[in-house]
């Protein structure tokens, strides 16, 4: 499969597309639970206006909505990367590769987080995810700089 004349997976920019639908789905998932929930809370929709106002909720309904909302956060630091991957021309096996091994890794990390939801294990997870990242720039900087 290709993806701008690239192989699906020697591109930084199928990784930033795949974690975008990840997210989306995660943004459904989180719907899915919360509607139903804030409905047998009897949780007026403009009472949650407030962050705290659904604190009432069951932990799963949470645990998807804060998953959700870590995906709005580090993950930013991705797709700058990625852009900066791209446009610098340092589009490679490389950082293609550790772009894939990102988007697995928060996989993992909301399938943890939305599941199971241990923290000891979820924290490896971010962290192995935020080695990525920074070896990434690290790369990505080394060839910057040398160029």
């Amino acid at each position: 499969m290709m993806f701008q004349g690239v192989s699906l997976f020697s591109s930084v920019l199928a990784a930033a597309l795949a974690l975008v639908a990840w997210s989306l789905l995660v943004w459904a998932w989180m719907y899915a639970l919360r509607i139903p929930a804030m409905s047998k809370a009897k949780i007026n929709p403009q009472d949650a206006r407030f962050p705290g106002s659904l604190n009432a909720l069951p932990d799963g309904a949470r645990q998807v909505a804060d998953n959700y909302n870590h995906l709005m956060e580090q993950p930013t630091i991705f797709y700058a990367l990625v852009m900066v991957t791209y446009l610098a021309g340092q589009q490679d096996g490389l950082t293609a590769g550790l772009a894939w091994s990102y988007v697995g890794l928060r996989i993992v990390h909301s399938l943890v987080q939305n599941t199971i939801n241990q923290v000891p294990l979820r924290f490896l997870v971010f962290a192995i995810s935020s080695i990525v990242l920074i070896v990434w720039t690290v790369v990505v900087f080394l060839g910057a700089t040398a160029a």
